[in-house]
């Protein structure tokens, strides 16, 4: 599967093994991962990671902005994490005791709405995230 996605995405991005019964699908530069951002937004995901991605792509434009640059922009970034799939590490939770987590919405009314969406790309153990 992740072959085919990455082939989908017209060669952007990297696989590489991660642990021995997994591949990880890995984007490492802004423009490449505006390819993937402009995908589910084009075909949104229908479960509960759609909340996960749309924290995610906060996340993005804060970084995209150079916004995380600056304490307040970082704080926002840890608080969107603090919402996100486990929630902050303890190390994270010890640099920033303050943090109170960005709301989070609730996913409803769940469609299929074009035959083209990309089934099973995030299911499973799927995560959004970034490394800096």
């Amino acid at each position: 599967m992740i072959q085919k996605d990455q082939a989908y995405f017209e060669g952007v991005g990297n696989i590489t093994n991660h642990g021995t019964n997994s591949l990880q699908y890995q984007v490492k530069s802004l423009e490449d991962l505006k390819v993937i951002l402009g995908h589910f937004d084009k075909y949104p995901l229908i479960t509960q990671k759609r909340a996960d991605y749309a924290l995610f792509k906060q996340g993005f434009d804060i970084i995209n902005r150079k916004e995380h640059l600056t304490t307040e922009g970082l704080h926002k970034i840890v608080a969107i994490k603090a919402s996100m799939n486990n929630g902050l590490s303890d190390g994270l939770k010890l640099a920033f005791p303050n943090t109170i987590p960005a709301p989070r919405s609730v996913i409803v009314n769940q469609v299929i709405k074009d035959p083209n969406w990309l089934a099973g790309f995030t299911s499973g153990e799927g995560s959004f995230f970034i490394d800096i």
